[in-house]
């Protein structure tokens, strides 16, 4: 081929700078140089595009919008051609020949600091072409400018110091050819799977046909960047499973389309089935982050709150730089402000599926809330965070049915203030909890709470709306007492004389003394219906179930058991029975074996008995007495 006007041009100092870098410090993110050239084709393309609706009078004006890659396996080559609007001479010298110092300069700085984020800013500052120079050691590009009267043009370099431009005087087809003479040690790059594998990574939904030989690569549609109506459920359930691997449905879908005052696209999916197992393989989660249908970041983590990394799909924006590094996105405007609309619109999805299909978001909650109960930081969307918010409680007929924390409210008792909550490990351990008592006596709903993290969550919130959370045993009893008893209590044992009375008070004296520093108090209980004793905290402190939860979560510390107030109820007939034993012999051994197994029960009860090999000795030997005294009985 005979060339005309050629002509050598050196590399400024900044690229040779640059180029020194790429060639030679870069090697973990050498594939994405593919990735750099398709963009700049896709965009040849678009701009081709444009000056043919325009009516601009273009070359080659039948030539299909597309582009081919091929590779010599052999001769270690990879071509990679685009039929978009081409370059002249002047074009080239622009847009390859040069960089922006202050972008060159800028780029050698940062990854000077960091060079494993190479992938991430490579392109930021104008130099995603000179990514070739990690592999080549020689690339020669062939361009065709779309205006008739302009010679096509040759670029030649070997990334070392200088470049040559010449015209070609050989009629080419309009747009540009990149052919690219690998190294050595890059030869692994001219294999099929290879480069498809890279395409498919990061160039899958560029919008104009991809093709390696005659195969076209890019087959999957970006849907989410066509109108929702156009959209058939078939196609939205196709692009799930290829995006998840999931072989069911989603649970919903979630299509977003944005103009202003950012231009975004979303397509967002919630699985059916939960893949979470408690903090196993965490990392696995985040949305794929695209511009202009290139993947800068795969599982961007960044885009909705951990609490909704359940959320599967894709977000497409038309404003952010292409390759903006990771360590810039968060303090990117235009990337803050989709986050913020991603998140939004993922909860408003929820609040309306919650609104007019409870049985569906019931199946959601099932599968995902206890990831999403982790939101409770949020406080910028704690409003609709809290209006999400499911539990059982005590009027529901059995475990599965859930309420909102805006059904407790409608549901409160005139004058009630607080909203009450007890945590178990199921519904029947909660049923038999001795502080619910009071709660069934005057039929105040109270929340059930199952999840080791709900007490957290409550604890984190405080209230909902102006109505404050309280444990069952911590609450004001002088605020529950006020309502009347929805059923009179059944009690066989007649009132305590005054005599009584004060022998009952010296009983509690007695039991404290016997107690000494494991308790604060031992007082009559105003709560109990049934039970004969129960814990109770003191004001301002943390719940038994959360104490037990920091227990677990510190189990190198010796947390030592917060002290607590022993309530007996004197209606009781083991208690009535303890009095008379008392009123003879104050001294008997038997007070004191009831008395800590009355203490170390209430422990047991609420999961907080760090040795029970006391309790279940003493037990034994009272039951051996006791079968003394029953055998002596009916003999």
């Amino acid at each position: 081929m005979s060339e005309l006007h050629k002509t050598k041009y050196e590399f400024k100092a900044e690229t040779k700078k640059l180029l020194d870098i790429l060639v030679h410090s870069l090697y973990t993110s050498r594939e994405i140089f593919l990735r750099e050239l398709i963009s700049n084709a896709s965009d040849a393309l678009d701009k081709l595009r444009f000056e043919s609706n325009k009516g601009t009078d273009i070359e080659d004006k039948d030539l299909p919008l597309e582009i081919r890659i091929k590779f010599d396996d052999k001769k270690n080559v990879i071509t990679v051609s685009d039929t978009g609007i081409g370059m002249t001479r002047d074009e080239m010298i622009a847009n390859i020949g040069t960089i922006a110092k202050s972008g060159s300069e800028e780029f050698l700085k940062q990854i000077s600091e960091n060079k494993e984020a190479a992938n991430n800013i490579i392109g930021r500052f104008g130099i995603g072409f000179y990514s070739v120079f990690m592999v080549a050691k020689q690339v020669i590009i062939k361009s065709k400018s779309f205006r008739k009267d302009e010679p096509a043009v040759e670029w030649l370099s070997d990334g070392l110091g200088d470049y040559d431009i010449s015209d070609l005087d050989k009629k080419i087809n309009r747009g540009t050819t990149i052919e690219i003479h690998l190294k050595d040690d890059a030869k692994e790059f001219a294999d099929k799977y290879r480069l498809e594998g890279i395409i498919k990574k990061h160039s899958n939904f560029i919008s104009f046909p991809i093709y390696l030989d005659e195969n076209k690569i890019n087959t999957i549609a970006a849907i989410w960047r066509e109108p929702k109506s156009s959209i058939k459920k078939e196609q939205y359930n196709e692009f799930y499973k290829f995006l998840t691997y999931d072989n069911e449905e989603p649970l919903e879908t979630i299509h977003t389309s944005v103009d202003a005052p950012i231009q975004f696209n979303a397509l967002l999916f919630i699985p059916k089935k939960s893949y979470e197992f408690w903090r196993w393989n965490r990392d696995d989660y985040g949305l794929d982050l695209y511009v202009r249908r290139v993947l800068i970041q795969h599982q961007n983590k960044d885009l909705l709150p951990e609490y909704l990394s359940f959320v599967k799909g894709v977000v497409d924006s038309e404003d952010l730089p292409l390759n903006i590094s990771r360590e810039t996105l968060q303090e990117n405007i235009i990337f803050t402000k989709i986050s913020q609309s991603v998140t939004s619109n993922v909860l408003a999805h929820l609040i309306k599926v919650a609104k007019g299909s409870p049985e569906r978001y019931a199946d959601f909650w099932k599968e995902h809330g206890r990831i999403f109960k982790l939101g409770y930081m949020d406080f910028v969307n704690a409003e609709k965070y809290q209006s999400l918010l499911r539990f059982n409680s005590s009027v529901c007929k059995d475990d599965k049915e859930l309420i909102s924390l805006e059904d407790y409210v409608g549901r409160l008792k005139k004058d009630q203030k607080e909203i009450y909550y007890a945590a178990g490990s199921n519904r029947e351990a909660i049923d038999l909890n001795p502080h619910l008592e009071i709660f069934k006596s005057k039929a105040l709903e109270v929340l059930y709470l199952y999840d080791p993290v709900d007490e957290f969550v409550i604890s984190s919130i405080r209230k909902f709306k102006d109505f404050e959370f309280k444990s069952v045993d911590a609450a004001d009893l002088k605020a529950i007492e006020k309502f009347e008893d929805v059923e009179k209590k059944d009690v066989d044992n007649q009132k305590l004389s005054k005599d009584d009375e004060k022998h009952f008070d010296s009983l509690l004296s007695k039991m404290k003394d016997i107690l000494g520093e494991k308790v604060t108090e031992v007082k009559e209980s105003k709560r109990l219906k049934e039970s004969p004793a129960t814990l109770i905290n003191p004001d301002d402190t943390m719940s038994s179930t959360m104490q037990k939860m920091l227990k677990m979560a510190n189990k190198d510390i010796n947390m030592p058991n917060q002290k607590r107030v022993l309530e007996i109820n004197k209606d009781h007939k083991l208690v009535r029975n303890l009095l008379e034993i008392f009123k003879k012999n104050s001294k008997d051994p038997f007070i004191v074996d009831t008395t800590e197994q009355l203490y170390e029960s209430a422990l047991l009860l609420e999961g907080n008995l760090d040795d029970p090999h006391k309790l279940v000795n003493r037990l034994n030997k009272m039951l051996a007495e006791a079968s003394e005294l029953y055998k002596n009985r009916i003999n």
